[in-house]
């Protein structure tokens, strides 16, 4: 079995750097770069046209960013340490408003924080440290409390995800692990076995029934998250594997590699069902597009991708594939 992907619109130059992170919302794409300006473009017309540009409250640039699922909150980490909260005011009418909340105090978090993600429902906030710690924020509370500090085997934090409404979090490290902590008990629940070198992301499948993790292997070990087992190993990419991602209804995972290559694989087939390499330049983030734009408005599946390109490129299914 094989599905044909189409790309169908290509923005050159968004930014100025390498593009190392998106963030889908419901009605646009927000990308991060080694610039100051986080950049926000519209993905509901075939243009993709920029709407809007962050103020250049990052220095030196960002290199993680995650966004809750209705657009309305966006955390973005900078390459000086500091972690900022945008929000979009209540009772504003547009969708991309956003204006800065303030700066998260990451005291009693660890070290550096390095990757951040946002529970879909905008709550809570994870974060990985330079020194092994996974943390855990309420953002819905006032003053954004520490709410959970786990701590590993002293090694560098690279990737975090987090489930839906915040019930779990995964976390890759340089040493090669994976964790899975349960926050409604605050302890870890698993610690998975499989890989050994750099872990470059980890994602939940949107049920949280499947953990995706991979990196420097060039491996993609997926976990029944129940358990804690790797029941799934997808093999094919020839460089680091930086980026993951589970489609709306975890039947796919899309992967994107520092080789420019990005695979789409089945969840059911365990097998990979597309390939494509349009670039030879690394792909730092792919991310699926949500197929909800409005209430009781849909599109077909598209994702994007994006990296040292400078370019994000957006592709769709091929109709009858």
């Amino acid at each position: 079995m094989s599905k044909q992907y189409l790309t169908i619109h290509t923005l050159d130059d968004v930014h100025p750097t390498d593009i190392f992170h998106l963030a889908p919302t419901p009605t646009g794409i927000l990308s991060c770069s080694g610039a100051s300006s986080i950049q926000f473009n519209a993905t509901t017309t075939s243009d993709f046209p920029h709407v809007h540009t962050f103020p250049k409250e990052h220095i030196a640039g960002v290199h993680h960013m995650t966004a809750s699922a209705n657009g309305d909150t966006v955390v973005s980490k900078g390459f000086a340490g500091e972690v900022l909260i945008w929000k979009i005011p209540p009772g504003t009418e547009a969708t991309d408003d956003w204006v800065l909340e303030g700066k998260l105090t990451t005291a009693g978090s660890g070290g550096f924080i390095w990757a951040v993600a946002l529970s879909a429902d905008g709550r809570y906030l994870a974060g990985t440290a330079s020194d092994g710690h996974v943390s855990v924020w309420d953002l819905k509370e006032e003053g954004w409390p520490l709410v959970r500090s786990y701590f590993t085997k002293n090694s560098f934090g690279t990737s975090v995800a987090i489930t839906g409404e915040g019930e779990l979090v995964a976390s890759g490290h340089l040493n090669g692990g994976v964790y899975i902590f349960d926050n409604q008990k605050g302890k870890l629940w698993h610690s998975c076995q499989g890989l050994m070198l750099v872990i470059r992301s980890v994602a939940f499948s949107p049920a949280a029934k499947l953990l995706a993790a991979a990196g420097d292997a060039g491996i993609i070990a997926v976990y029944d998250v129940k358990t804690g087992d790797q029941v799934m190993t997808f093999t094919g990419h020839k460089a680091w594997v930086m980026s993951l991602d589970f489609n709306a209804t975890g039947e796919y995972l899309l992967s994107g590699a520092y080789d420019g290559r990005l695979k789409i694989w089945s969840i059911e087939n365990r097998a990979c069902v597309a390939t494509h390499g349009e670039t030879a330049k690394c792909l730092w983030c792919v991310r699926w597009l949500p197929k909800a734009v409005a209430k009781g408005q849909t599109r077909g599946e598209m994702f994007a991708v994006a990296g040292q390109a400078k370019s994000i490129s957006f592709y769709r299914e091929a109709s009858g594939s």
